[in-house]
C-alpha cells in the first residue's frame, strides 16, 4: 500500500460499509476505511464466503450478523480499522481479516465516550506505551502494512513527540485529525499543527479536518506539507467530493448509495443512519422525504423511495448476478 498522494475516505461508524466504501471509491477514493470494529466483537465472528451477493463476511457466531463485509474489487484499497486496548486482542482480531484488506489500522482518536470508557480511541493518546505495545506486536506478527489515527494533543510539542515514537514502531503512515479531543466539529481544525507532524516524520502523513470541496485537498496539502488527505463529513454529504471533474449533484450520490446498498445487501439500520445523515445536511428530516426513511422498514422501502424499485427487484430475483 502506497500512502503517497492519495485521497481517502476516513473511517466513520455505522456509515463506512461496503456500500458506501465502494461509492466513495467509484468518485475517486484511493483508499477506503471502513467503520471502526471492536476487537471483542471481532473475535466472536467467523469468516464466511457469501457466494449469492459475491462478498467475504465476517459474520457473528450464532447469529446472522454481519460484522465486516468486504469484497475483492476493494481488497486493494480497503482498511480495517480496530478499536482497541489490549495487544494481542488487536492481534487476534486483524489475523482474522489481514488477508482480506489491504491494511490494519488502530483508531486513537475516537472521543466517544463508549471508546474512550473501554480504554480506546482518543484514551490510547495517553498510553504511549500501550500504544507502542499494540502497534509493534502487529507490526512483528503481521505482513498486511499497520497504521494508526490520532488526534492532537494539549501542545503542538506533545502530538509531535507522540508521532515519533508512533513512527519508531514501523507503522506505514500516520493519520492525524487536526482536533483536539475536547474540540467539537464545529471547532476550526488547525492544519498548522499537522504541518509540525508532518515535518518532523520521514513517513507518510494523512492530514484530516475540514475539507468540504475538492479544492480542499490541494488547500490542505500546502498549508500541512502532508502527501495525503483523509475526509470524513465531506464524503459523507456528498461521496462525489472525491471526483476532480467536479461534484454531482447530492440528489444522484443518493439514489447511487441506495443501488449499491441494494446489490451488497446493506443492513437497513447501517442503510437509513447515512441516508438520514446525507438529507439532514441539505434539508431536515421533518419534510417528506425525512418521514419517509424515518418510517421505511426495508431496503426495499427504500428503493421504492428513490426510484429504484425495478433495479431491487432484478437484483432480488438474481439476474444481476447471474449477469
Amino acid at each position: 500500500m502506497d500512502y503517497r498522494n492519495k485521497l481517502v475516505l476516513a473511517p466513520m461508524v455505522r456509515v463506512g460499509t461496503l456500500p458506501f466504501r465502494l461509492l466513495a471509491a467509484q468518485y475517486g477514493a484511493d483508499i477506503t476505511y471502513g467503520e471502526e470494529i471492536i476487537d471483542h466483537k471481532m473475535l466472536k465472528c467467523e469468516r464466511r464466503i457469501n457466494e449469492l451477493i459475491g462478498s467475504i463476511d465476517f459474520v457473528e457466531k450464532g447469529t446472522e450478523s454481519v460484522v465486516f463485509r468486504t469484497c475483492d474489487d476493494e481488497k486493494d484499497r480497503v482498511v480495517f480499522q480496530i478499536g482497541t486496548s489490549d495487544a494481542v486482542r488487536a492481534l487476534t482480531a486483524a489475523q482474522l481479516v489481514c488477508n482480506d484488506v489491504a491494511a490494519i489500522d488502530i483508531n486513537m482518536g475516537c472521543p466517544k465516550a463508549f471508546s474512550v470508557s473501554g480504554g480506546m480511541g482518543a484514551a490510547l493518546l495517553s498510553k504511549p506505551e500501550l500504544i507502542h505495545d499494540i502497534l509493534t506486536t502487529l507490526r512483528r506478527n503481521l505482513n498486511t502494512p499497520v497504521t494508526c489515527k490520532i488526534r492532537l494533543l494539549k501542545s503542538p510539542h506533545d502530538t509531535v513527540e507522540l508521532a515519533r515514537r508512533i513512527e519508531k514502531t514501523g507503522v506505514s503512515a500516520l493519520a492525524v485529525h487536526g482536533r483536539k479531543v475536547t474540540d467539537r466539529p464545529k471547532d476550526p481544525a488547525k492544519w498548522n499543527e499537522i504541518a509540525d507532524v508532518v515535518s518532523a516524520l520521514s513517513i507518510p502523513v494523512i492530514a484530516n479536518g475540514d475539507v468540504f470541496e475538492y479544492d480542499d485537498f490541494e488547500r490542505i496539502k500546502s498549508a500541512t506539507s502532508a502527501p495525503s488527505v483523509m475526509v470524513a463529513r465531506g464524503a459523507l454529504w456528498n461521496a462525489s467530493i472525491f471526483s476532480p471533474e467536479g461534484k454531482v449533484s447530492h440528489e444522484d450520490v443518493k439514489r447511487e448509495y441506495i443501488r449499491k446498498c441494494i446489490l451488497w445487501d446493506n443492513d437497513i439500520k447501517s442503510t437509513k443512519f447515512t441516508v438520514r445523515e446525507m438529507i439532514i445536511h441539505y434539508s431536515c428530516l421533518e419534510l417528506a422525504e425525512g418521514r419517509a426513511v424515518i418510517k421505511s422498514e426495508s431496503t426495499a422501502d427504500l428503493a421504492e423511495l428513490y426510484g429504484q424499485k425495478e433495479y431491487y427487484q432484478l437484483v432480488k430475483q438474481g439476474s444481476f448476478y447471474a449477469s
